[in-house]
């Protein structure tokens, strides 16, 4: 595909599983808190979880399930590992291509910007230690927006901070959720179907790719 086609001003990324290959780890993270509270959780119905807010997460299961802990306890099970774990990094490389792919965007004059689900010290972690920050000028997570992926909300804030349309705007995702609040948010995406991407539905997406490389053609 095209690098980016003209009527497109501005670039939205996710973060997990687009710029940095951190699905598995977090998944076996939850897998592990799974265990930890005795729930019997497929790996299908845990993959739909994949791009939603952690806290967004613990309030269906602990609806489903009926657990007696409250969400902030649930929420700090995840993140008491996820975040010494990604600080303890001296550092982390970003997804193969994605730099490049980035850099390029940059030169072109498109502003750039993360839209994640992530907490935000991981989101500045990840950023920080990839060495990527520099390039976004917006970053938006899920609690400045209120919903999480699927609902349009982060890319819907994150375009008004771009100070551009929704229609402008083309996103970079991997999982089906922030696929689905992308299109709910008007904007086209390109699907990045990358490691821990496999149990993700693709299909609506408007490209999908295997490698960064395909849109530097």
């Amino acid at each position: 595909m095209k690098l980016i086609p003209d009527n497109f001003n501005a670039v939205i990324f996710d973060m997990d599983g687009v710029l940095v290959n951190s699905e598995p780890f977090y998944f076996e993270v939850e897998r592990q808190n799974f265990e930890k509270l005795g729930l019997n959780i497929s790996d299908e119905e845990h993959q739909t979880f994949q791009g939603t807010a952690t806290d967004l997460m613990w309030k269906r299961l602990k609806t489903k399930y009926k657990l007696p802990h409250s969400i902030p306890e649930l929420v700090e099970m995840t993140n008491s590992i996820v975040s010494p774990y990604f600080e303890s990094l001296e550092n982390i490389e970003p997804m193969p291509g994605v730099k490049k792919l980035i850099q390029l965007l940059t030169k072109k004059g498109l502003p750039l910007a993360v839209a994640s689900s992530s907490y935000p010290d991981v989101i500045a972690l990840i950023l920080k230690k990839t060495d990527l920050k520099k390039y976004f000028s917006v970053v938006v997570d899920s609690q400045m927006a209120g919903a999480s992926k699927p609902e349009p909300d982060i890319f819907l804030l994150t375009a008004a901070k771009l100070g551009v349309s929704p229609e402008e705007c083309l996103v970079i995702e991997d999982s089906t959720n922030g696929i689905k609040a992308a299109q709910k948010a008007g904007m086209k995406v390109v699907a990045f179907a990358g490691p821990g991407s496999e149990f993700q539905d693709q299909s609506e997406a408007d490209w999908v790719i295997k490698d960064f490389e395909e849109m530097l053609g």
